[in-house]
This record gives C-alpha cells, structure tokens and sequence, in this order.
C-alpha cells in the first residue's frame, strides 16, 4: 500500500480505535511516526482532520466529513486489491479479523496453523467486547456466537457447541441456598451481562423442552467476562458465563456449578463474512482451513 493509501488507512484507525497509541499498534508502526503520517495529510488538504490534547482525539466536523466518504472508498480499493490478488494461486498478503475475547482464544491455534501453512500471509486478529460493522471497520471476517452474527453476512461454524455456566462462590454459597430450578433464582443475586450490541443478557435455561429467559437484576452490570469472573469469586452473588471462561475455577473448587441440568450445549461461534465475487487467496484458505477444522471437531 503506497503512502497516501496508508494515510488514509491511519486515518480511519484512529477514528476506530478512539487514540494515537491504540491505533499504532494496529498498524504497527510508532505513534510518532503514525502523528507525521497524519500531520502530512492535514497539510496537504489544509484543514485539521482530529482535535488533540494530552487525554484524547476526536474528529473536527471535517473529519468527521472526510471518514464518511473515504471510509467506503477504501473498502472499494482493499475490494479491487483482494480481486487482483485472487489471481495469484499462492496466498500471500494481511487477513484481518475481529472477534469476541472467547471467540479470538478458540481460533488462536487455528491461526496459527494457517501462518505455518502459508509463510506469505500475516494476520491481524483484532478482540473486542463491542460488536462492529466489520465491513465499515476494514475486516475481512468476523467471529461471533451465532446468534449475534448479523444476518446479511455469510457465517460459517467455527467448531464444536459451547455450554454455559450458572456459577457461584463457596463463601457465596455459605450464606444462600443453592438454587436448583430457575425459579429459585434471586434476581437481584445474579449479574447483569450486557452483550457486545449492547443488550442485557436474559440467561437462557433450558431443561426437558422448558426454555427459560432468566432476567437478572443484580446491581452489577458487566461487559467483560475477566471481571465477572473476578466479581464472582469475591462472592458479589451469581455469574452466568462461558464455560472455557471459569473451567480452571470450576475444577479447583473456587466456584460451583449451580442448574447443570438447566445449561445444555448451545450453538458456538460462527465466523462470518460479506459475500464476494472473488475472494484472495489468502481469504479462500482460510476459509478451507476453518472447513477442515470443524469437520475434524465433528469427527
């Protein structure tokens, strides 16, 4: 990608990921170098793009002008560019992918066999909690559970169902009864979950064909499933979560399993993609590889 094309692109880096610094890492350069990068373009248009201080950036309403329109002609150009690169038969060049905090640990390996694969491609793996337009945001795929993967995308299983856990602490648990229906529930117990499109969860419980939607009530609502867990094991009541998440605390005694019988296997995460006429090399391999993988899962 030529200079003014990587100005343009650390433009809406830093649009997206709100600061300097963050967006550096992104593109892997310097913040000083990433601030030239800018500064240069800001002087060839003559006008200021982003109002700095010490603590924060946002975009001028030029800015804000600017990102609208050169956000989608930059899609058009990665499109243009991932259409010539389909032409060539080796995969070579970045993959861009963004992805829940879960969802970025279960492809992990996948990633990394697809680096030892094909020595020519780089991929920049990209955790958040917030759900984005990853067409707007310049990704290439997406990986949610599947139940959030939007539905003009294309989505593909990633692998085996996942289940859920209603879990307390022992100390919690000295001083409440363990509950062994939903109905024995407290809401005002349990955790409230905000999930990545901003809706509060209503933990879903299923037993023998009965579905529930639990809503929790608690005073605590929380977006990152590290903190939950940390809240938990402090005894501020009862989690709801993905069992990979507090597996380690659940073997060790730290926290109990409560409605097991309430928690079947939900659908896992699903990666997802735009339709494209002719996708790279690089983006089709993938594609086979996460193929293969959950058909080896299933076997």
């Amino acid at each position: 990608m030529d200079a003014g094309l990587k100005a343009l692109d650390a433009v809406l880096t830093i649009a997206r990921r709100g600061t300097f610094r963050a967006a550096a890492v992104d593109l892997g350069m310097s913040t000083t170098a990433l601030s030239h990068a800018v500064g240069r373009l800001e002087t060839s248009l003559g006008v200021r793009l982003f109002n700095r201080t010490t603590r924060s950036v946002s975009l001028t309403d030029a800015g804000r002008d600017f990102v609208a329109r050169v956000g989608p002609a930059m899609f058009e150009i990665r499109a243009a560019m991932d259409d010539a690169r389909s032409q060539r038969e080796t995969p070579a060049g970045l993959l861009r992918i963004n992805a829940s905090v879960q969802a970025g640990r279960q492809v992990a390996p996948l990633v990394l066999e697809f680096l030892r694969r094909y020595p020519d491609m780089q991929v920049d793996l990209v955790t958040e909690g917030q759900l984005v337009d990853i067409v707007a945001e310049g990704f290439d795929l997406g990986i949610r559970t599947a139940d959030l993967v939007p539905r003009d995308m294309i989505a593909l299983p990633l692998g085996l169902p996942h289940r859920h856990v209603v879990a307390a602490s022992p100390g919690w648990l000295e001083s409440h009864h363990a509950p062994t229906s939903p109905a024995d529930l407290d809401p005002g117990q349990c955790l409230r979950v905000r999930l990545p499109n901003g809706v509060l969860l209503r933990w879903p419980l299923e037993k023998d064909g009965n579905r529930v939607l639990f809503e929790a009530k608690g005073r605590v609502t929380l977006d990152e499933p590290g903190i939950a867990r940390s809240a938990i094991l402090a005894g501020a009541g009862i989690g709801y979560f993905i069992e990979t998440d507090v597996a380690d605390d659940l073997s060790a005694g730290r926290m109990i399993r409560l409605l097991e019988d309430w928690t079947p296997p939900r659908p896992g995460f699903s990666l997802y993609y735009p339709g494209r006429r002719n996708p790279s090399a690089g983006f089709a391999a993938f594609l086979s590889l996460v193929r293969e993988s959950a058909g080896r899962a299933r076997v």
